[in-house]
């Protein structure tokens, strides 16, 4: 299956989860708290106000990557960015910024594989954030101590 099936397939609409593909075209599903939602929403609005003269977030960011498409919960797009792909779908590359909030379903190994493969797409920096608010940063070299896009991140 490709990313252009799954958006055509009506049965697949207004399902209570987010929808990706794996490197073998099978959809995966995950199922998302409110929480979620709650923190999707705070990341992007603080990512709009703080980084507004540099680019755009995005939530639900579908990206192309050796292993399927996949979908950050939020990413943020520089204006280099926006003005090489537009809204392509999916992305044939990594927005700067690839943000994963964890989701009761996920599974560390699964984090750590979207952390590299969203890298290895071409993605600065992959955060990681966790329901309670504790944000792990990621860059080419490894975990990183602070964010070269915000910090402090003043996150609620």
């Amino acid at each position: 299956m490709q990313w252009a099936d799954v958006l055509a397939d009506s049965s697949l609409q207004d399902l209570p989860y987010k929808i990706e593909l794996d490197e073998y075209g099978r959809i995966v599903m995950s199922p998302a708290t409110n929480r979620h939602g709650e923190l999707q929403g705070d990341l992007y609005f603080l990512l709009r106000r703080a980084l507004a003269d540099q680019g755009k977030p995005l939530v639900e960011c579908s990206i192309e990557t050796a292993k399927g498409v996949k979908v950050a919960d939020v990413a943020w797009r520089s204006h280099e960015f926006l003005n090489r792909y537009g809204s392509a779908t999916p992305y044939p590359r990594a927005p700067e910024l690839c943000i994963e909030i964890v989701s009761p379903s996920n599974r560390r190994l699964e984090l750590q594989e979207k952390i590299a493969l969203y890298l290895a797409a071409g993605a600065r920096e992959v955060w990681i954030l966790a329901e309670d608010g504790q944000i792990e940063i990621y860059g080419a070299a490894g975990r990183l101590n602070r964010s070269a896009f915000l910090d402090p991140i003043p996150l609620e």
